[in-house]
């Protein structure tokens, strides 16, 4: 079992110490301090003159996704509320990149940790939890993600996560350098340091409601795109605004969509959603990874395409301004998924036709001819008109 040396910092002195919990927690917080800021990228497209394009690369974590911070607020939020001690089995629920971090973090505090997953998760992930000392527990029923994990982290007398739940809470979305003021911090310098979007999808809910939390919270005019995909539940329920909508099967792109509207997602906070078809992501993912000369994944896809169809709006409206998503992960982990020719065709899926749509409206400035679902709150103050 992990153990640690005595802090020396230790403002409370030798007298009084938590000592395990104490000593995880500044195990956590030494591995941020270790991390530096991720890029911002800012995306040259020449054909759309006026409209800056920025990405913020969660890539480059060192688990290698946007996850890696969801997962070091998790377990700080379940370490400080006294839910993980010494020894303390930890199991979550995911399709993937939040498990890669979460078993990151269990093994640097010396805690086991267990990964409930559909069977269908791409192979490099599974490969990153284990090498991570992880435990995978995959099973056939997506529908009973959530009710298997809880179930295996009672048989175990340990903790389940559930980022669903908690990632909303976990977070500090006033500041604390969480991802929204780091967005703003690195646009400081640039030309249009205050957005006219920032795009996000919605996997648990938990980044698009810190954005939007932070963007209510410094009163930026800065509007909260969501992207979902097809097989979520997600845009039904900002749609109606009902949150009973449930979808019967789970989304193929990892990361993003889920068959219910988590407890994370805050639809009060979001301006506006779109909904993405699946060939449409898939070809965002592949025009977007020529033009950065390196793979992206899925959710990254899905995010883009719903940065163009909004700079193709900016665009015909002559209106001059900058936008923002993120690369959430690499697509070294979809090798086998989403950049495999027969798993596309096994599915259904044709990226081409959107492909050459999403191509020529970067290279001509044309507009961008994909419908795709869209809806605005209407709660928001303000309406499409004025977009």
């Amino acid at each position: 079992m992990q153990t640690f040396p005595l802090r020396q910092s230790n403002r409370a002195g030798p007298a009084y110490r938590r000592g395990w919990v104490d000593e995880a927690v500044a195990a956590i917080e030494a591995d941020q301090c270790r991390t530096a800021d991720t890029h911002l990228i800012r995306l040259i497209v020449p054909a759309l003159s006026g409209i800056d394009i920025y990405l913020k690369d969660e890539s480059t974590h060192p688990t290698g996704s946007l996850k890696h911070r969801l997962a070091r607020s998790l377990f700080l939020y379940a370490l400080c509320n006294g839910h993980i001690g010494e020894g303390t089995p930890v199991v979550e629920a995911s399709s993937g990149s939040t498990a890669v971090s979460e078993a990151y973090f269990a093994q640097m505090i010396g805690v086991p940790f267990y990964a409930v997953m559909p069977r269908t998760t791409s192979a490099e992930k599974i490969a990153a939890i284990e090498h991570y000392g992880g435990n995978c527990h995959l099973i056939d029923d997506g529908r009973a993600l959530y009710a298997d994990a809880a179930a295996l982290a009672a048989r175990l007398n340990g903790h389940y996560m559930d980022q669903f739940t908690f990632a909303e809470r976990a977070t500090d979305w006033r500041g604390n350098n969480n991802i929204a003021e780091s967005i703003f911090t690195q646009l400081q310098g640039e030309p249009r340091p205050l957005p006219d979007w920032i795009v996000m999808g919605a996997g648990t809910g938990g980044t698009s409601a810190t954005i939007g939390r932070y963007l209510r919270y410094r009163q930026y005019p800065t509007r909260l795109c969501v992207a979902d995909v097809e097989h979520s539940a997600f845009f039904d329920c900002f749609r109606s605004q009902d949150r009973s909508h449930v979808r019967d099967r789970p989304s193929l792109i990892e990361g993003v969509g889920r068959p219910r509207c988590e407890p994370s997602f805050v639809p009060g906070v979001v301006d506006r959603m779109m909904k993405i078809p699946d060939a449409a992501t898939i070809a965002a993912m592949n025009v977007l990874s020529r033009r950065l000369r390196r793979a992206v994944g899925g959710s990254t896809g899905t995010n883009f395409l719903a940065l163009c169809r909004l700079a193709s709006e900016m665009r015909q409206a002559n209106v001059a301004g900058s936008l923002v998503t993120l690369i959430c992960d690499s697509g070294e982990r979809y090798r086998q998924t989403c950049y495999e020719p027969a798993w596309l065709k096994a599915r259904g899926l044709d990226p081409a036709p959107c492909e050459a749509a999403l191509s020529s409206f970067l290279a001509t400035g044309e507009p961008l001819k994909l419908d795709v679902d869209d809806v605005f709150n209407p709660q928001s103050v303000r309406s499409p008109a004025a977009s």
